[in-house]
């Protein structure tokens, strides 16, 4: 995932910053609790194809 990229993405909800979760291959929004999938390369910032964040998958800072 390019850092420049990651500078200007936003969470398309909130318009708030997004996390790079480098395992898991995607971006995590801590306000709305959704993981948006990157697939080959690309994010998806589509809240249909976000997965609800669990508090295993969100550990507190």
């Amino acid at each position: 995932m390019d850092a420049r990229l990651l500078d200007i993405l936003v969470c398309p909800l909130c318009k708030g910053p997004l996390e790079y979760d480098r395992p898991k291959a995607e971006l995590r929004c801590r306000v709305d609790r959704l993981a948006f999938p990157i697939r080959d390369g690309i994010p998806v910032m589509l809240e249909s194809e976000a997965r609800p964040l669990i508090d295993a998958d969100d550990p507190a800072p």
